[in-house]
């Protein structure tokens, strides 16, 4: 087992120490570090030390370095870059637009970064063992980013199509739909674009760390929860703002000062972005487990604690 899931499996068991682990994580300093620099801090974070130079090369490793495949991430798609990448584009996909031709252009901007990062921090353990065709993988990457883009302009479309005047609904496009919506594009994204892990599987671990075999129960599981984990994030991106934005309108300073709504929007859906990126990644263990009875027949017999361990992916 890598030393990465190692230490998941060692300190991040409560969702409390794993939201902890990642605000260290999502540290953006961390992007400024060179390839050389984390090969290095890999090699000292498996050494058991616990001095700060040691934690330090631990943090590094772990925000850096796919759990799988022992490859240092692409810059842009590494946990740390997820905050200030993603923000502008998610705040410029919630815009009031004007027409449909800026709302598709800022989804597509957004859908996309999303299937790359869905796509380097998979699971990707079988893959080590037999190589799939990519080309099929590239097809749903690209079919999943146009039928997302399409899905997420939805709002801008009903009302420029609709000819939408009414403030009441109007209010409903902008603010209600793109809740559910979000959520469920963001669930859609994670699942097409990982979905090879259900079909082929993902290694699993017994107690002591040594693979057993590949589960495709597992791979499932895995899939499942980091896109509800994903679906929470972008959901309540979408919801708390506007609820917020809501419930400010009927205040009599937002009343007599109407631009305010606008700056206080973007900094709010920022702002509840960057706080829920790590509750959403501690929502499910990095170092998941799977019970016996879940696990394919020939699997269960190496469940000798009545589960094993697989890498959940991100």
């Amino acid at each position: 087992m890598d030393p990465n899931l190692l230490y998941w499996k060692s300190q991040g068991q409560s969702v409390l120490s794993r939201v902890r682990i990642w605000c260290e994580l999502l540290d953006p300093s961390l992007l400024l570090c060179s390839d050389a620099q984390i090969q290095r801090a890999r090699s000292l974070a498996g050494g058991g030390e616990t001095s700060e130079k040691d934690a330090a090369a631990q943090t590094l490793a772990l925000s850096s370095i796919h759990a799988d495949s022992g490859a240092v991430l692409p810059l842009l798609f590494r946990p740390p870059a997820l905050m200030p990448v993603s923000a502008p584009l998610v705040v410029a996909s919630f815009l009031p637009h004007n027409s449909v031709k800026p709302a598709l252009f800022w989804q597509l901007l957004l859908q996309s970064y999303n299937a790359g990062f869905n796509y380097s921090n998979r699971n990707s353990s079988s893959e080590q063992q037999s190589k799939t065709a990519s080309l099929k993988q590239l097809l749903l990457i690209a079919g999943t980013v146009s039928y997302a883009t399409c899905a997420g302009a939805l709002p801008q479309i009903f009302i420029n199509r609709l000819g939408v005047r009414s403030a009441p609904i109007q209010t409903f496009f902008r603010s209600i739909l793109p809740i559910p919506l979000s959520a469920a594009l963001a669930f859609f994204s994670v699942s097409t674009i990982r979905i090879e892990e259900t079909e082929t599987g993902i290694q699993v671990f017994d107690s002591h760390g040594s693979p057993v075999g590949i589960s495709k129960a597992a791979g499932e599981k895995a899939v499942r929860e980091t896109a509800l984990s994903r679906a929470a994030l972008f959901g309540t991106t979408a919801a708390v703002p506007s609820l917020l934005i809501a419930l400010l309108k009927r205040t009599r300073l937002f009343q007599r000062n109407s631009l305010l709504v606008a700056p206080l929007r973007h900094i709010s859906i920022a702002l509840i972005l960057g706080l829920m990126i790590p509750v959403s990644f501690s929502l499910f263990p990095q170092l998941g487990t799977i019970k016996k009875e879940t696990l394919e027949e020939e699997l269960q017999a190496a469940a000798a604690d009545g589960h094993l361990f697989y890498h959940r992916g991100l």
